[in-house]
């Protein structure tokens, strides 16, 4: 969790002329901002093959064959994936890390910003790295990657037995695993898709397919002794150290708990299961019925539904509210506690809630333009672009990160500005 306490909340406006970049470059691309506001970044093009990036207005002395994939990470480091001499690494404030791969992607960030972790390729073998430092051990294959929220554990679904696209008795047999920081497990199994990190970075589970036709959840290479016609992402409990996963049984849906349904209603379709933070609620987007989604919490659907999708699903920081975002025919709604904002959107991103849960935010688009809605009410601005708003520790203030007309700004106003 990223602390705000020492941004600058001062009520105001600071100003980037973003749009005067292009007179000093061959061409620059999409801008990114930082989560406290006080920095706009962009890739630039200074001549063919030379690329670098621009902060503030000052370029970093950096200069790169190829640049792409530029994000600021939650304690505000600007990372970009770049290419030098036909290598890939990663620069973080315009530093890249002394390690080379054929490839990198996919980057990932602790929940402090601190740790960076990517993808890596090289000499067609797969595996990761952390802050520069790579896997020993890498795989024919390697997909799913994550990294657990501390930045101290990465793992990713890995090949562990070469096989030939005809050697369908080696695939019946079990080819893929799961790599803990590049240790695969003993067992095999036919398929490996999602992973899970628990809290303490003790466990990791897995979607596995145990032959043809049964699937589980495997923990640490043990299945859960119960099998199901098919299984979704898992996820820990964040105080117990328990996995959990929406499970397919009969027909229907619901969610278990190392492989004991939880739940006592089942669903249609039921994925993205989110705990409360205090571990004491837990939702997840459901269908009970075919073509209508909501949100369950705690097993009880909200009685509002949607007819195309759910998702983005969180929960306020005291774990009292759960808002989410809903699609219904081409107009996405934010919907909060079960009661959907009267904004018909064009595009919605997953809300905010401030720290005493008393407001909820969220970046949207509304006839081309983009905006910041509060508490069900948008702000009077029609921006180029806007990025996630943030609320100020007490909750009375809002961050507020747009471009307009070429110049970035960042705002700092009262929540009662927007929502009344």
């Amino acid at each position: 969790m990223v602390d705000t306490t020492n941004w600058d909340w001062s009520p105001g406006e600071k100003r980037i002329a973003f749009g005067e970049w292009a007179g000093k470059y061959r061409w620059v691309e999409e801008p990114a901002a930082s989560p406290d506001g006080e920095t706009v970044a962009a890739i630039v093009n200074i001549d063919e093959g030379e690329f670098s990036v621009c902060a503030n207005g000052e370029q970093w002395e950096s200069v790169f064959d190829k640049i792409w994939h530029l994000r600021f990470s939650p304690a505000g480091r600007l990372t970009a994936l770049v290419s030098e001499t036909g290598e890939w690494t990663v620069a973080v404030d315009g530093s890249p890390w002394e390690a080379r791969f054929g490839y990198v992607w996919n980057p990932l960030f602790s929940s402090s910003g601190e740790s960076i972790a990517v993808a890596i390729q090289q000499d067609m073998q797969y595996g990761m790295a952390v802050n520069g430092a790579a896997w020993q051990d890498t795989f024919a294959n390697a997909t799913y990657f994550i990294l657990s929220p501390d930045g101290t554990r990465t793992a990713a679904a890995v090949q562990t037995v070469d096989f030939d696209s005809g050697e369908i008795h080696k695939f019946q047999e079990g080819t893929f695993s799961a790599a803990l920081d590049g240790k695969p497990w003993d067992a095999n199994f036919v398929n490996v898709w999602s992973l899970a990190i628990s809290p303490d970075g003790s466990k990791l589970a897995a979607e596995v397919r145990i032959n043809l036709y049964e699937y589980t959840i495997a923990v640490n290479g043990k299945p859960w002794e119960k099998t199901f016609s098919c299984v979704w992402e898992p996820a820990f409990h964040p105080t117990r150290n328990s996995a959990v996963a929406p499970v397919r049984e009969a027909g229907q849906w619901t969610l278990a708990e190392e492989g004991s349904p939880i739940w006592q209603r089942s669903f249609v379709q039921l994925w993205q299961q989110a705990f409360s933070p205090d571990g004491s609620r837990l939702a997840a987007v459901v269908a009970p019925r075919y073509g209508r989604w909501t949100v369950a919490v705690d097993g009880s659907p909200w009685s509002v539904t949607f007819a195309d999708m759910v998702t983005d699903v969180v929960f306020s920081p005291d774990s009292r509210r759960v808002a989410a975002v809903a699609k219904d025919g081409e107009i996405y709604k934010v919907v909060a506690d079960g009661s959907a904002w009267g904004l018909a959107l064009d595009m919605a991103w997953q809300p905010v809630f401030s720290p005493d849960g008393r407001h909820l935010a969220a970046k949207v688009e509304k006839n081309g333009r983009y905006t910041i809605a509060v508490d069900g009410r948008l702000w009077d601005r029609e921006c180029q672009a806007v990025w996630d708003p943030a609320f100020s520790p007490d909750g009375s203030l809002v961050l507020l990160k747009s471009l307009e007309d070429g110049v970035y700004f960042r705002r700092v106003i009262p929540v009662a500005d927007i929502a009344g």
